[in-house]
């Protein structure tokens, strides 16, 4: 994200065209976990929205929005996060029929950290 995205938002720019940018940090982000279920890393997944937001803040583009996989359920699908999932725990709650999501507590604190990625800096 860091390395790549701001050359493609500078020529962008160059061109005139307005352009919704999106952060995807779900699909780049799938991993096996040992025991065999796809996962994501709470970390990774974190770490690409910052940088998405870094990147938009610190060449003044508007970062559009997110995409992410999520429930509100109390699934164990990716590891990390304040509940500290590792890959041992994704079989309690493992449910997804297709992509790993983030549950509810892991969705809440990604939430937060966008949200004070979007504040003004002082």
């Amino acid at each position: 994200m860091r390395d790549l995205l701001p050359a493609l938002v500078e020529k962008v720019a160059t061109t005139g065209h307005d352009v919704v940018w999106i952060c995807d940090p779900m699909h780049g982000n799938t991993i096996e976990a040992a025991g065999g279920q796809k996962t994501r890393r709470f970390d990774d997944v974190v770490d690409e929205v910052r940088g998405y937001f870094e990147v938009h803040r610190g060449l003044g583009s508007h970062p559009g929005g997110m995409h992410i996989e999520l429930t509100g359920d109390d699934v164990t699908e990716c590891t990390g996060g304040a509940e500290g999932l590792k890959d041992h725990d994704l079989g309690s709650r493992y449910e997804t029929a297709c992509d790993p999501r983030l549950n509810r507590q892991q969705a809440l604190e990604l939430s937060f950290l966008a949200a004070e990625m979007l504040a003004p800096v002082s």
